[in-house]
């Protein structure tokens, strides 16, 4: 069996409880948690291999994360709140 290599951005979300929350944007409702970042990264990895596992018993296609490009985009708070 080939095995190929995936990779996929994961945004890491430091909580205000305390851990961190890890979304997968090119896996829809592919989200864990971690009490640690690094626990975080573990429990993201399990979640995207778990995923993709499940794809594959559902004879359904594997995303690959191809373009990817990251940015911020500062606004002024003008009373947002």
């Amino acid at each position: 069996m080939k095995s190929t290599e995936l990779n996929y951005t994961v945004l890491f979300q430091k909580e205000p409880e305390g851990g961190y929350t890890a979304v997968v944007p090119s896996l829809p409702g592919c989200v864990t948690y971690g009490k640690s970042l690094e626990e975080a990264k573990k429990m993201a990895k399990e979640a995207i291999e778990l995923y993709l596992e499940s794809l594959k018993e559902h004879n359904e296609d594997i995303p690959i994360q191809e373009e990817v490009f990251y940015g911020q985009v500062s606004v002024t708070s003008r009373n947002y709140a």
